[in-house]
């Protein structure tokens, strides 16, 4: 199991960072569109602040928390009742909340010190499969930096990478085979090598080192990839090998349906 101390620290700094981003923020800033259709940076801010608190309550629940069980249990049957639909109407909902950014301070707070309380071994249920502390706090890191990648986008911030967003690659290494499926499609057999190259400097890799199928770049391109925040002919990431070349064109880390991506932007990779 990974070490969670580490990952939660993580998770409190992405949030931390976007929040200062958007701390001193005009009415009109929060109201400028972002990338994704439909939704303002308020939106965004809004579906952060309404996913971590859920997360929050499954989290709690986990720990033995009867109220919060209930409370996520009735969040659940709400979504399927509006299985397409219900993000963006919380988004929608939480976006008019005059409220909106102590809200979200208080939520992510409460979110992080909830997964410090897991017992070991416990998984957290949630849309999806149940899954670790370890991997939820990974999950939230991963929504927290694509979305902060949405609200720079709109503000023309360009954000400072991190090595934090070695939890965004790792999902997106991890979900290749999800990509196929939510594209009705049958995933390779054979493993993949990843290499990629860390903000730092770091080499990060996965998968076994003689794989013929391979794909290589900047760790910050592949993440830009997997969360669809960037087109991939605007990225400089490599594939060898046809199968990873066509994974690189429905990547996706995210849950849900295949997303809409994001149209060139024709700049040149490096």
């Amino acid at each position: 199991m990974a070490d969670l101390d580490p990952l939660v620290d993580d998770l409190r700094a992405e949030g931390n960072d976007l929040d200062a981003l958007v701390a001193e923020l005009t009415p009109e800033q929060w109201a400028a569109s972002t990338p994704a259709a439909g939704w303002t940076v308020a939106h965004q801010i809004a579906h952060l602040s309404w996913t971590d608190h859920v997360a929050e309550r499954t989290t709690s629940a986990a720990s033995g928390d009867i109220e919060a069980k209930e409370e996520f249990a009735l969040t659940l049957k709400k979504a399927w009742e509006n299985p397409t639909g219900f993000v963006d109407e919380a988004a929608e909902g939480e976006s008019r909340n005059p409220n909106l950014l102590n809200e979200w301070r208080t939520r992510r707070i409460a979110m992080a010190d909830a997964l410090m309380q897991v017992p070991s071994g416990t998984k957290i249920d949630w849309f999806g499969p149940p899954m670790s502390a370890a991997s939820m706090a990974t999950a939230r890191l991963m929504e927290t930096w694509a979305h902060g990648q949405d609200v720079a986008d709109a503000l023309g911030v360009t954000r400072v990478a991190t090595d934090r967003i070695r939890g965004v690659a790792h999902i997106g290494v991890r979900t290749r085979d999800f990509a196929y499926a939510v594209n009705d499609q049958a995933p390779p057999t054979e493993p993949f090598r990843i290499e990629l190259t860390a903000p730092s400097g770091e080499l990060w890799t996965w998968g076994p080192e003689n794989a013929a199928q391979r794909v290589s770049g900047p760790a910050l391109d592949f993440c830009l990839l997997v969360t669809q925040r960037a087109h991939r002919d605007d990225l400089d990431i490599r594939a060898e090998g046809t199968d990873a070349a066509h994974w690189i064109t429905i990547a996706q880390a995210f849950a849900g349906p295949p997303g809409a991506g994001r149209p060139q932007s024709g700049r040149e990779t490096a």
